[in-house]
């Protein structure tokens, strides 16, 4: 019977450790245009199923950076179809004041629920049974929770996590050497 897989990728995550490779090895850029599908793929072996590919993010605010967005997840579903899933987050204003003498507050945005998308995605698919194998791609210790719920009440399935490139968590690592993977 087949390992049924699937790939969780934290977008923001991913996207930034590659724009970090990038400035170190320029020739990196053209991974900005990726095959999500066949990245997974190359991690996989015969008895393997690749079930889907879900990739959480948020939309740039910015016009042109959403229509790169956008033109890169259609030519995925084109290609993957419902191999790949899209799955978007929400940046929202966040007043900062200046802790310096100015004291002049201004807004940053705040890239929101990729984490919890994610953790309510690998439990559904868990409680589900939709997959055998969790394949997180991420670098982000809040993901340790869920990942901690899934061994303790999921004991049959397994986790691997990979770190996008320039990225590293010391705190999944160690969840992950607790399993035994």
């Amino acid at each position: 019977m087949p390992i049924r897989t699937t790939f969780y990728i934290d977008g923001f995550n991913f996207y930034n450790g590659l724009k970090s490779m990038i400035k170190k090895r320029p020739h990196w850029k053209q991974y900005y245009w990726i095959d999500f599908v066949a990245l997974a793929q190359q991690f996989l072996s015969p008895e393997h199923e690749l079930v889907c590919v879900k990739y959480f993010t948020a939309s740039p605010l910015n016009s042109e950076k959403e229509k790169r967005q956008s033109a890169l997840f259609k030519a995925n579903k084109f290609i993957n179809e419902e191999r790949v899933q899209f799955i978007k987050g929400k940046y929202y204003k966040k007043p900062i004041k200046c802790l310096s003498t100015c004291g002049t507050t201004f807004e940053i945005y705040e890239e929101k629920r990729t984490d919890v998308n994610i953790s309510v995605e690998i439990i559904g698919d868990c409680a589900f049974d939709k997959t055998d194998l969790i394949i997180l791609i991420s670098a982000d210790s809040d993901l340790v929770s869920p990942l901690e719920y899934v061994l303790k009440n999921f004991q049959q399935k397994r986790i691997k996590v990979f770190f996008p490139p320039e990225r590293k968590s010391t705190d999944l690592m160690m969840l992950i050497r607790k399993q035994g993977g």
